[in-house]
């Protein structure tokens, strides 16, 4: 492939789950030398202009993985044609993105980060959200960095596919 395979991480501010989610795929890509442009984005405009939540930024930090320089945005409906998946991190965002799609083949791109993970592949799409952990703690930024995680290994090999 010598195009760069591209994907967007999309949730609510694109301050929390969305950035974590670039920024590890992004590092588990670019360990297993598959050639992806990786970035995210938010359904709502509520945290545009801003950098990534600080506890996110420390949850990526502890894995040696670089938070600096990302800047909340919004989800632009070009994106549908210029990315080849669409990741939303719950399940409101997948119907927004779902909604907003031009066309079936396109509304295909779209699909919950958590489908790649082995173990929650088969859940019901309600179940394979990740909360949002804004309204929590450092634990709750360690559970979604696990789910994230988990999930890694299946994109990997889906962009490879």
């Amino acid at each position: 492939m010598t195009e760069p395979y591209r994907i967007v991480t999309v949730c609510t501010g694109n301050i929390c789950r969305s950035p974590m989610a670039e920024r590890m795929i992004q590092a588990a890509c670019t360990a297993a030398g598959v050639n992806v442009e990786v970035d995210s984005a938010g359904t709502t405009e509520w945290e545009v202009g801003n950098p990534i939540d600080p506890r996110a930024a420390a949850t990526l930090a502890e894995h040696n993985i670089p938070a600096a320089g990302h800047t909340a945005r919004v989800f632009e409906p070009s994106w549908f044609h210029e990315r080849d998946l669409i990741m939303a991190l719950d399940t409101d965002h997948l119907e927004h993105l779902q909604a907003a799609a031009p066309d079936s083949e396109i509304r295909a791109k779209a699909r919950m980060l958590r489908s790649f993970d082995p173990a929650a592949k088969n859940l019901a799409t309600e179940e394979q959200g990740i909360a949002d952990p804004w309204y929590g703690d450092a634990a709750d930024f360690a559970e979604t960095w696990d789910q994230i995680e988990a999930a890694l290994n299946g994109i990997v090999a889906h962009v490879r596919g």
